[in-house]
């Protein structure tokens, strides 16, 4: 399945580069959803996170057109490294600006995860349990949140994440093992088991 994921990743790059312009534009239908939701997930901002989405797409284009894109076939995780990038570059940028918080109260990631189909007392214990690890993990490092919700929510491999933040497997293991250890920690700390 995943190659021929890729294979149409090349051709789509291929058919732009070949003066289709279609080609682009159904390689950014394809791979949006991914890559906006990768940056909402870091930056909890819906605009900050539309001009993030449109930088990475600018930049990508350019990378493209100066032939610095290679078909090793990893587009989507080469995409979402640059898009990675460009989310930091804004939580450095704000940091010197002395903005101090990026998190949006309004937005819960897990309203948006679908519940299992059970009992009314069920949900509402599983609603209040995803409400405190939320919580817990909005209170993690950045690199060990960021860990946590590409592999919990979105189901990324550890090598996945590796080429996605820029890093080695080892590295992605490690933010996972601390995420978790210091998941336990704070909520070991608040007396929930």
């Amino acid at each position: 399945m995943r190659a021929k994921i890729t294979e149409l990743d090349i051709e789509l790059i291929k058919q732009y580069k070949a003066g289709d312009d279609r080609g682009f534009e159904k390689l950014v239908n394809k791979h949006k959803n991914k890559i906006f939701t990768s940056i909402f997930l870091l930056v909890k901002d819906r605009e900050i996170s539309d001009d993030i989405f449109q930088d990475t797409f600018i930049k990508i284009l350019g990378k493209i057109n100066k032939d610095e894109y290679n078909d090793e076939g990893k587009f989507l995780p080469w995409a979402l490294r640059i898009a990675h990038n460009l989310c930091m570059d804004y939580f450095r940028k704000t940091q010197k600006e002395g903005i101090v918080s990026n998190d949006n109260p309004e937005y819960d990631i897990m309203e948006h995860l679908p519940l299992k189909d059970e009992n009314r007392e069920f949900e509402i214990i599983e609603e209040e349990s995803q409400i405190d690890v939320t919580k817990y993990i909005d209170l993690l490092p950045e690199e060990q949140k960021e860990v946590i919700i590409l592999r919990n929510y979105y189901d990324y491999s550890f090598k996945e994440i590796a080429d996605m933040t820029g890093t080695n497997l080892n590295t992605a293991l490690g933010r996972m093992r601390y995420a978790l250890i210091n998941l336990r920690k704070m909520m070991k700390k608040d007396g929930i088991v």
